[in-house]
C-alpha cells in the first residue's frame, strides 16, 4: 500500500473525517507528492525548508492566500500521522506560518429573496413537494446541506416539532417553524413512500427513490435561484448564513444560534453580528440625507 493510499485509509477509518474532507486533504497532498517528484522518500525526508519552499512556490503560481493556508494544514495534518506511525523523527510543516487570509463577511439573502426562493418549487407533483419541503427544512434549521441530505426518517419529530441533527462531534435538536412541519409533513405522507426504495433509510430521496447528493441538491438551488430571478450570490451556505442572520436581526442571542448552528466556537457565530452592523451601516449611508 503506497502512502496516498494508505493516508487516506487514516483519514476515512481513524479520522472519520468527511467525504469532502477526504478530497480536499487528497487534493492538496497529491498536488504536494507531485511537486517532490512522486517520490515517497523526498515525502519522508523533507526538511521544513522544503515546504516553506513549497510555499512560496504555490504563491508565485497565484493561488490565494486561503488554498496556501488550507494546503499547509493538510501538510501538518500528513506529517503529524507520519509521525505518531514512527516513520519520521519530527513534523516538518509545524511552524511553517500560514497566510493571513481576511475573514470574508458571509453573503445571505433578504427576508424577500428567501420568501421568493422557498415559493419556487410547485407543489403539484412528487418533485415539487419534495423540493419545497427541502429548501423549508434548510431555511428553518440552518444546517448544513451535507447534514440536511444526511437525514434519516428517525430524526425528525413533526408531532414535537423538531429534527436531531448528527453534526461534525454531537448531535443537536433544531425546532421547525409551522410552514416547514406542513411541507414535510405533506412530503412525507403523499410523496415520499411511493419514491423510495425497500429499506431506504433517508428522509429526503432524489426521483430513483435512494438518499439525494449533495450535488444533486446544489443543483435544485441554482435551478430555483435561476428561476426566481435572484440576482445575490448563492452558495451552498447562503440559506445557513441567511438563517443565523436573520434570527440575529430578530433578537437571538448569540448563544443560541450558535448552538442550533452546530458550531464549536462562538467565534464563528459572532460573525453574524458583524454582518448585521455592516448592513445597517449601508442602510445608513443610502437612506441619510446627510451621509
Amino acid at each position: 500500500m503506497d502512502l496516498l493510499t494508505e493516508f487516506k485509509t487514516y483519514l476515512v477509518t481513524e479520522k472519520g473525517a468527511s467525504a469532502n474532507t477526504v478530497a480536499s486533504y487528497m487534493r492538496d497532498i497529491t498536488q504536494y507528492v507531485h511537486y517532490l517528484g512522486e517520490d515517497d522518500r523526498q515525502v519522508l525526508d523533507a526538511t521544513r525548508e522544503r515546504i516553506e519552499t513549497y510555499r512560496k512556490e504555490l504563491l508565485r503560481k497565484g493561488k490565494s492566500a486561503a488554498t496556501v493556508t488550507r494546503a499547509l494544514a493538510s501538510l501538518k495534518c500528513l506529517y503529524r500521522w507520519l509521525q505518531q506511525k514512527g516513520r519520521c523523527a519530527e513534523n516538518p510543516a509545524k511552524g511553517v506560518k500560514a497566510e493571513k487570509v481576511e475573514r470574508k463577511l458571509p453573503q445571505i439573502l433578504s427576508n424577500q429573496e428567501v420568501e421568493l426562493l422557498l415559493e419556487q418549487p410547485r407543489c403539484v407533483d412528487d418533485k415539487g413537494f419534495r423540493d419545497h419541503a427541502m429548501l423549508e427544512v434548510l431555511y428553518a434549521t440552518g444546517i448544513r446541506v451535507s447534514e440536511l441530505i444526511s437525514l434519516n426518517l428517525d430524526d425528525v419529530n413533526l408531532t414535537s416539532g423538531y429534527l436531531v441533527c448528527v453534526g461534525k462531534k454531537k448531535s443537536r435538536i433544531i425546532p421547525l417553524y409551522p410552514g416547514a412541519i406542513k411541507a414535510l409533513s405533506d412530503y412525507l405522507k403523499n410523496i415520499r413512500p411511493h419514491l423510495v426504495v425497500p429499506g431506504e433509510r433517508a428522509l429526503f430521496v432524489n426521483m430513483n427513490g435512494v438518499r439525494m447528493s449533495r450535488q444533486g441538491f446544489w443543483k435544485l438551488v441554482k435551478y430555483y435561484q435561476e428561476k426566481a430571478g435572484i440576482q445575490t450570490e448563492i452558495t451552498p451556505h447562503t440559506l445557513r448564513h441567511s438563517f443565523a442572520a436573520h434570527l440575529l436581526q430578530n433578537g437571538a442571542d448569540l448563544r443560541s444560534i450558535q448552538e442550533m448552528m452546530g458550531h464549536a466556537d462562538i467565534s464563528s457565530t459572532q460573525i453574524y453580528t458583524k454582518l448585521i452592523n455592516q448592513h445597517l451601516m449601508d442602510v445608513y449611508q443610502k437612506a441619510h440625507p446627510r451621509a
